[in-house]
C-alpha cells in the first residue's frame, strides 16, 4: 500500500508518496503559508497519483528540528489525517533527512536555527541506515562539534547563513558542501519506509516533536546584544 510523507519544517512544503511505479515527490515554496496550503496541495498530489487518503497506509512527518510553527502544523495535520484513517505515523529527524539527501557516506548537517545559531548533527552511513556520530544540538556556529577525518559532506542552510564561522570551525574536515539544500519529504519517506515495514509506526496520538531549544524568539534587549 502507498505511504505518504509530509514536510513543513522550512519555507518549502513538500510531499512524497510511494506508489506501485515508484516514489512521487513534489515541493512548493510557500513561505509561512503551510497552514492554508498543505491540505489543498496534498489533495492535488493525491489526485495526480489517482489516490485518496483511504489508500494511504501510513504517514511520515518531520519531527524536527526546524521552524517551530511549521513543525507544529505538520505534526497536527499528520495526526488529524492519521486519526481519521486509523493509520500509523513515523516522525523523521530533519537532520537525518538531510544526511540522506547528501548521498554521502559521512554527512555533517547544519540548519540555520535563527537567533544566530544552528541545529547540527553528524551521521555516518551504517548499512542502509545512519549511525549518529554527533547528537543533534543547537549551538552557536563557532561552537559546533568538530568531526574527525576530512571526508565529511557538509549540508544544510547553516553553511550559507554562517559560512565564515562554520568554515573556520569545520571547513578543513569537509570534502564538499551543499548550502542550499532543505529537508524534503522524499528523503523522509525513504527513511520511514523501513520503519513502517518493521511495524514501528505509532498511533496518531503518540506523534511528537524534537525541541532542541526552549526559546523560539529573542527579546528586544537580547537581539540588541547579539
Amino acid at each position: 500500500m502507498p505511504y505518504l510523507a509530509i514536510d513543513t519544517s522550512s519555507e518549502q512544503l513538500s510531499f512524497a508518496i510511494s506508489t506501485n511505479s515508484g516514489l512521487v515527490a513534489r515541493e512548493w515554496p510557500v513561505g509561512q503559508k503551510h497552514a492554508e496550503l498543505t491540505l489543498p496541495y496534498l489533495r492535488e498530489l493525491l489526485n495526480d497519483c489517482q489516490l485518496t487518503m483511504n489508500d494511504i497506509a501510513g504517514i511520515a512527518y518531520p519531527s524536527g528540528p526546524g521552524s517551530f510553527t511549521g513543525l507544529r502544523i505538520g505534526c497536527g495535520i499528520t495526526q488529524g489525517l492519521a486519526y481519521a484513517q486509523n493509520i500509523p505515523v513515523v516522525g523523521i529527524s530533519t537532520l537525518e533527512a538531510l544526511a540522506q539527501a547528501s548521498g554521502a557516506i559521512r554527512a555533517y548537517v547544519c540548519i540555520d536555527a535563527r537567533m544566530n545559531q544552528v541545529y547540527c548533527a553528524a551521521f555516518e552511513r551504517d548499512g542502509t541506515g545512519w549511525k549518529t556520530i554527533h547528537e543533534a544540538q543547537v549551538c552557536n556556529p563557532e561552537d559546533v562539534p568538530v568531526p574527525t577525518g576530512h571526508d565529511w559532506f557538509g549540508i544544510g542552510t547553516g553553511f550559507k547563513t554562517y559560512a565564515a564561522a562554520l568554515h573556520a570551525r569545520v571547513g578543513e574536515h569537509l570534502s564538499q558542501i551543499d548550502a542550499e539544500r532543505q529537508p524534503h519529504a522524499r528523503e523522509m519517506l525513504q527513511l520511514a519506509l523501513s520503519q513502517f515495514d518493521a511495524g514501528q509506526g505509532l498511533p496518531a496520538s503518540e506523534a511528537n516533536l524534537i525541541y532542541l531549544r526552549d526559546k523560539v524568539a529573542l527579546k528586544t534587549h537580547e537581539r540588541v546584544a547579539k
